[in-house]
């Protein structure tokens, strides 16, 4: 079983030193860096938004995997791709027209990735599975860190992963919620490949340790 790739969500960093926690980041073995983008509509808080997203660009020596959280999120593709992100994630529930939206996701350079809620099926991405280069499945409901794990999840990483097995897709599995040592395992196990974890990373009493267990985990 391969390493998972971690990637700490700055969610749950400390906003007030978010320079500080970046290069954190760039010190541990953590591989990517993931943003929460959140509009106060498509999810009920708002987070940060482009100037943020800048700003740790200006400081990451990791990939930005931004997760856009957000209404209309084909308006602001290309803003998030100028902004730094290496990975776009759009949430199926809030796209009308997905498969243009993943298209337009690629011209612009980046990794295009699906995420979904806890209630979404992952049948429902089996039509457009060979366009998506990584499916976020939320294994909380969006919009606020520290929530407890969905323990259906493990299915759904099941059934994706034979949809992916039976395409010849190259698509990435990646949990976001509630990911901690002891569901990792399990998660690998039912074939998880990028693991996001926030609370469980920065509110650990050695970020660097922490993450270097989810990494060997």
């Amino acid at each position: 079983m391969n390493s998972p790739v971690i990637a700490p969500s700055v969610l749950a960093a400390d906003f007030a030193n978010l320079q500080r926690d970046v290069e954190m980041l760039n010190e541990s073995r953590a591989d990517w860096i993931h943003i929460d983008i959140m509009d106060g509509l498509f999810v009920p808080i708002i987070s940060f938004g482009l100037p943020v997203c800048e700003a740790i660009n200006r400081h990451a020596q990791k990939p930005l995997d931004v997760h856009l959280m957000i209404e209309r999120p084909e308006h602001y593709l290309a803003a998030f791709q100028k902004a730094g992100a290496e990975v776009i994630s759009v949430h199926y529930e809030a796209c009308t027209h997905l498969h243009r939206t993943l298209q337009e996701i690629k011209a612009l350079g980046c990794q295009a990735g699906v995420a979904i809620n806890p209630h979404t099926s992952v049948s429902l991405l089996e039509d457009v599975i060979m366009d998506i280069d990584l499916v976020c499945i939320m294994s909380v409901n969006p919009g606020f860190g520290g929530q407890s794990f969905i323990p259906n999840t493990y299915q759904k990483v099941r059934d994706l992963k034979a949809i992916i097995n039976r395409k010849g897709a190259g698509t990435l599995i990646e949990i976001d919620g509630g990911v901690n040592a002891d569901n990792t395992p399990k998660l690998m196990e039912a074939g998880a490949d990028v693991l996001v974890a926030g609370s469980f990373v920065f509110k650990a009493e050695n970020p660097k340790a922490t993450i270097a267990a989810l990494k060997d985990a």
